[in-house]
């Protein structure tokens, strides 16, 4: 079964073709990220504008790439949820004007679903049920995946998540759009004990998150410095903070590993690119003689090959979407789109 993917979420624009839920024949994205690069991260209203104008083109593009017709495409699916709403309504558009058009089946698809189905692409041999780590530039979940379509969200972000973190501490410390990327870089030159930050937890929601406290504090050691005319060394400083949200992040899921007998652990989402979080993942994994299953970095990123992934298993599982199928700016993972 071959099915077309649309990915609009945020600020790339992308298609891909997947074949049977595990096979890319064609993945293309287009990147907005040094358009928004001036403005210290994404603008809703520009991210918009520039899918309209693109989304044809990288559509026509995943279809030339694995040189297929339309016609010969069995389903489409398309990340309705969540995400940036103008963002999102382009493509949940083209998506359902291309399913009409063609006599397609059209399945809505929950972005973080998505993430978690990139590790089906890269992994032939996972199935559910899983523990699973999404970390992502606004999302940081621990999610129990009973199903293909059966999630459980056993901890979550209180308000930044993980990426997010990163990426205004980054701006701070000086770095450009998106910061992540650049705290990685500087954190392997850094000594991760040189500053003490704080360690960032919920009282009485063990397996929750919460990063706010521990950016502020990154910007206040770095305003109290300037303030002061001492030196900050940056890449100690990237460090510090990078090892302690990799240590928030892995600490709770391995207690979640344990209190739900997890058999296999994955992990999902843009945050996971990170070469510390890998090897931090790593490390507990193999300490407690768990699998690890985790993207390569070219698919820990926003991308249509994950939505067609999962797209796929939501057409065995759900009947498709109506022509009133809408875009949601929210939505819980565990939620069904038939239920909104």
């Amino acid at each position: 079964m071959k099915v077309f993917a649309i990915e609009s979420s945020c600020d790339e624009t992308a298609a891909a073709v997947i074949e049977n839920g595990r096979l890319i024949l064609s993945s293309v994205i287009n990147s907005q990220v040094l358009e928004h690069q001036k403005f210290g991260g994404v603008v809703p209203e520009i991210a918009s504008r520039r899918h309209a104008e693109n989304i044809v083109s990288v559509a026509r593009q995943a279809l030339e790439q694995a040189d297929i017709d339309l016609s010969e495409i069995d389903a489409i699916a398309v990340t309705a949820a969540p995400g940036l709403i103008g963002a999102l309504l382009v493509g949940v558009n083209y998506a359902k004007g291309l399913a009409m058009g063609a006599g397609k089946p059209l399945y809505p698809v929950h972005h973080l679903r998505g993430h978690i189905a990139a590790n089906y692409l890269a992994h032939p041999d996972l199935k559910p049920p899983f523990l699973c780590l999404v970390a992502s530039g606004g999302h940081s979940h621990i999610v129990e995946v009973s199903d293909y379509t059966v999630f459980r969200v056993l901890g979550c972000t209180r308000d930044d998540a993980a990426g997010e973190a990163f990426d205004k501490a980054a701006r701070a410390m000086g770095f450009p759009y998106p910061g992540g990327i650049h705290i990685d870089q500087a954190a392997q030159k850094g000594d991760p004990d040189k500053y003490k930050l704080p360690n960032p937890k919920i009282e009485n929601a063990p397996l929750d998150f919460s990063f706010s406290g521990l950016k502020t504090a990154v910007i206040n050691l770095l305003h109290n410095a300037r303030q002061k005319g001492d030196t900050i060394d940056i890449d100690s400083l990237a460090a510090c903070l990078q090892n302690r949200i990799c240590q928030a992040l892995v600490s709770r899921l391995e207690l979640a590993a344990r209190q739900t007998g997890a058999k296999q652990i994955v992990a999902a989402g843009g945050v996971c690119a990170n070469s510390g979080l890998r090897r931090a993942l790593e490390a507990m994994c193999q300490k407690n003689g768990y699998p690890l299953y985790m993207p390569p970095v070219s698919l820990c990123g926003d991308n249509a090959a994950m939505i067609g992934a999962q797209g796929y298993y939501e057409s065995l599982l759900n009947p498709p979407a109506g022509w009133d199928l809408n875009a949601y700016a929210s939505m819980d993972i565990s939620q069904s789109f038939e239920n909104r």
